[in-house]
């Protein structure tokens, strides 16, 4: 028998929380769609980080799927893809094992990766070789039931000193979104 001891480490980690997540996900109407709101929110979030990637991102068993993108290329509408620095398609879906997110939600804490490659957990993930990324800032979307829907984020091809002041403005990011989702449920939007 061998042993390998970053094996685990590269695991999407559990969550048990998705099956309450999809049917609050449904209730709100959310994770099916683009939402013309969440590509306007994508698209701030990339402006006021100086990103070219970033989404809206909500989770379910199976898969990833941006409610909200904006690549450099811009919005995206509909599925219309994206080129990735990679050579992949940027799309509006992603396998739940691909990417940083997943992660996020489970922990429900933020998330700052100024350089993917430096962590072992992270830098075997799927995306790093196929879409090109190097560098992940995310923070939970937790609404006023305490589940987590979702993710913001925004990613580069490059490392980036994302620090403190990365970390803080996708969490006030976040709450802003969250607030957003709470007036839009409550009918204010």
């Amino acid at each position: 028998m061998t042993y390998d001891p970053t094996g685990h480490l590269l695991l999407t980690p559990v969550d048990r929380e998705a099956p309450v997540r999809v049917r609050r996900l449904r209730q709100l109407g959310f994770g099916e769609r683009p939402d013309a709101a969440f590509d306007d929110f994508a698209r701030r979030l990339a402006e006021v980080t100086g990103a070219p990637y970033s989404m809206v991102n909500f989770i379910d068993e199976h898969r990833q799927f941006f409610a909200g993108l904006h690549t450099p290329s811009g919005t995206h509408s509909g599925g219309e893809p994206g080129p990735a620095a990679g050579g992949a398609e940027v799309s509006r879906f992603m396998a739940r094992d691909h990417g940083y997110c997943p992660h996020v939600v489970v922990r429900r804490k933020a998330l700052v990766l100024e350089d993917v490659c430096d962590y072992p957990r992270f830098a075997g993930n799927p995306v790093v070789d196929e879409i090109g990324i190097r560098s992940y800032l995310g923070a939970p979307l937790i609404d006023r039931t305490g589940i987590a829907l979702g993710t913001i984020c925004v990613v580069d091809t490059e490392p980036r000193p994302w620090g403190r002041a990365g970390l803080e403005t996708i969490k006030s990011l976040a709450a802003d979104l969250v607030e957003q989702i709470h007036s839009r449920e409550d009918g204010g939007i």
